[in-house]
């Protein structure tokens, strides 16, 4: 695996840092990351993930786009109303970073999806917003050996 001319220019400024360097950015476009929800956490997460070059993200959310959402869920815009959220992040990234590839999970996370889920990443992120899928999430992680960065937000404060 190399990046192209363009990934070189567009990820200058992490190839240029000690501790990432040209090998940490080829581990980047390597990394295989699910996010649990497009919302309010995963919307910003998977902007970021997008940006800085990880080369496969799994979005996993069974929900649609709301005019409520917008205020916080900075990924979608007003002509994603009614649209399902992963289609609405994978048209946002498409526009910000043609070089990653998003895997659309429009799907409700459950006991009979998550671990096959799971298994197809290196990492998983969970921004889901109930504790049923949350503690779901984490079991599948624990029984499939990978590691799990959690997030959550309550009315004016996060964790």
């Amino acid at each position: 695996m190399s990046l192209e001319t363009a990934e070189i220019e567009r990820y200058a400024r992490h190839i240029v840092l000690r501790d990432v360097g040209g090998p940490g950015q080829l581990k980047l476009k390597a990394a295989r990351v699910l996010v649990i929800g497009a919302g309010g956490l995963g919307a910003p997460l998977i902007q970021y993930l997008a940006a800085a070059g990880v080369g496969a993200i799994g979005i996993a959310d069974d929900d649609v786009v709301s005019l409520s959402n917008l205020q916080r869920q900075v990924l979608h815009g007003e002509p994603d109303l009614g649209r399902p959220k992963v289609d609405s992040a994978a048209d946002a990234i498409a526009r910000l970073n043609p070089h990653v590839r998003i895997e659309r999970h429009a799907l409700r996370v459950a006991p009979e999806n998550v671990r096959d889920l799971v298994r197809a990443y290196n990492l998983v992120a969970d921004g889901s917003d109930n504790f049923a899928t949350r503690y779901l999430v984490s079991d599948a992680c624990f029984y499939e050996a990978k590691p799990l960065v959690t997030a959550a937000v309550g009315p004016f404060d996060a964790s």
